[in-house]
Formats: C-alpha cells, structure tokens, sequence
C-alpha cells in the first residue's frame, strides 16, 4: 500500500486528533494511520482506491489544513 505523509496545522488536543483520524479512516481503504500531533504530521497507508487528493479534500473537511511533505 502506498503511504503519504501529510503537514497538519490545527492539531491542538485530543479531541482535535481523534476529529481527524475519524475523518481520515471514514474513507475507504485505509490501512495504518498515525497522528504525530507534536510534529505537525500525519502518515496515511491507503490503497488505490483513494487518492492522496481525497485524503487531503477529508483533512480540509474536517476543519484542518494540510499539505504533502515534501
């Protein structure tokens, strides 16, 4: 499964971290999931049913902004 790494603003407390694993794990596919609210980042595995552009639209959704890493 490809995995993508993604620059999170907006991560402030538990609450906010658990808003933005629900969002990310509502889409279909995804495998591991980890949050590193002290980073600012967030590593998805998805498969290929789900873009790195879907994952980033939930993000968005969700209320946080986020950008790929380079």
């Amino acid at each position: 499964m490809p995995n993508l790494l993604l620059n999170i603003t907006g991560l402030s407390d538990q609450q906010s971290v658990r808003a933005l694993a629900n969002a990310i794990q509502d889409l279909p596919n995804i495998g591991h999931l980890e949050i590193s609210p002290e980073k600012g980042e967030v590593s998805v595995e998805h498969g290929q049913f789900v873009s790195p552009e879907d994952i980033l639209q939930a993000v968005a959704d969700a209320g946080f902004a986020a950008e790929i890493a380079d």
